[in-house]
This record gives C-alpha cells, sequence and structure tokens, in this order.
C-alpha cells in the first residue's frame, strides 16, 4: 500500500494533495488526520494542517466495487461503494472520506461524510444517519459477516457523545441532590450506552434501561444501600 504524509492550510487542501499524488479517489484511501492546524493570531503561531493518505484500493471488479492491488474486494470498500450510490440515489451533495478502513474499537470502516448538504444525513438526535448506516451494514454484511461499518458527519458523533456525558454528569448531580430518579427521554442504543459508561463509576447514582423498542429510556436513580 502507498502512503505519504502532506500538509497544508486546511484539512481538506492536504487531503486533495495527498489524493492527487497519489492519483486516488477519496473511496480509494484511507485518511488520517494528523493534526487539523492553527490559525494563529494575525498569522503568528498558525500551524499547517497534516493528513496521512494511505492507498488501499487501485481497482474495481467487474461489478465496480473497489478492490485491493490483489484484486481482493475489501469491506470497505464494498462500504464506501454502498454509500456512494445511497447518496447518489438521495440526491445528496456530500464528499466520503475513508478515516479507517478497520477501525479495532468499531470493529470495521469509519468513513467520515462531509459537504453543503451533510445537515441533512444527521436528522432528529442523529436518526438519518443511524438509518443510512443501518442501509450500508446490511449490504456490508452480505459479504463480510460480523463486520460493523460506522458513519460519521462533520464529527458529529464525537460531538453528540460530549454533549451526552455532559448531561448524564449533571442529572446525575441532580439525582443526587434530590434523591430523586430522573428518567431521560427515548434514546437509540447507542446513545444509551453513553449514559450507562459515563455514570458506571458514580458514586451516589445508578441506571437502568426501561420501556420496548424505540421507547426505551435510561432512568438515573439513587443508588441503594
Amino acid at each position: 500500500m502507498e502512503e505519504i504524509v502532506r500538509s497544508a492550510r486546511t484539512v481538506d487542501e492536504a487531503i486533495e494533495l495527498a489524493l492527487k499524488e497519489l492519483d486516488a479517489d477519496r473511496d480509494e484511501a484511507e485518511v488520517e488526520i494528523l493534526s487539523r492546524g492553527k490559525t494563529g493570531f494575525l498569522g503568528i503561531g498558525s500551524e499547517l494542517a497534516q493528513v496521512k493518505v494511505t492507498r488501499i484500493s487501485a481497482d474495481r471488479n467487474d461489478a465496480g466495487v473497489p478492490t485491493t492491488s490483489a484484486g481482493e474486494t475489501t469491506a470497505a470498500g464494498v462500504a464506501t461503494d454502498a454509500v456512494g450510490h445511497i447518496l447518489e440515489a438521495a440526491g445528496v451533495n456530500v464528499t466520503r472520506t475513508l478515516r479507517s478502513a478497520h477501525d479495532p474499537e468499531s470493529g470495521g470502516p469509519i468513513i467520515d461524510l462531509a459537504g453543503d448538504d451533510s445537515g441533512l444525513l444527521i436528522g432528529r438526535r442523529g436518526q438519518t444517519l443511524q438509518a443510512l448506516q443501518f442501509l450500508v451494514n446490511l449490504i456490508v454484511r452480505k459479504q463480510f459477516d460480523g463486520v460493523r461499518v460506522v458513519l460519521d458527519v462533520e464529527n458529529y458523533r464525537q460531538r453528540r457523545e460530549a454533549s451526552l456525558r455532559e448531561m448524564a454528569t449533571k442529572i446525575a448531580e441532580r439525582v443526587a441532590q434530590t434523591n430523586r430518579s430522573i428518567t431521560l427521554e427515548p434514546m437509540p442504543p447507542a446513545d444509551r450506552r453513553i449514559i450507562h459508561t459515563t455514570l458506571t463509576d458514580h458514586p451516589s447514582v445508578a441506571t437502568e434501561s426501561t420501556g420496548e423498542g424505540e421507547g426505551r429510556k435510561v432512568t438515573i436513580r439513587p443508588k441503594r444501600d
């Protein structure tokens, strides 16, 4: 696999420079952001953004799916191709960047989406993004069982996680002070998991999930002696 490190004023510019030198499209390369750079004050103390771009796919098979140089179809290739087809059919103007071909924590490829229409892909509390991710995983798992594809839009997942952790901490403090339980609004499994893990070691409160299906909620309650 070919890889190069390039710097520019912005992350996007650095990626484009690297892709041009590798003669690769965004869905044929894995991008690792080494530094997002700094603007500085009046140009003083500014730093360039830096990325490492690795070409992981040079060819396409007869079905048009990206493959490795050995002709092997990859989960990352199938995922990026599936995302592209779905977004093209929806008429959504965004670009795809493969952040990782196989992230050990998530168990599969991570694909970043960005562009003028990226906000449309998030939806209320990330529901549209979750639905898109679900469809892509259905397609990928027909060939790669057990692989989990993660889609992210403009670092939405990181911002959402930080927001949920902050909310969980504040509500836990209120429960501890009042000694009264608080039940949160219904949340998808990933959001509930963040609440649970955030408060796992809290000395004064405990969490539990109640309800069924889309109505499943997290209750934060005082710890019982």
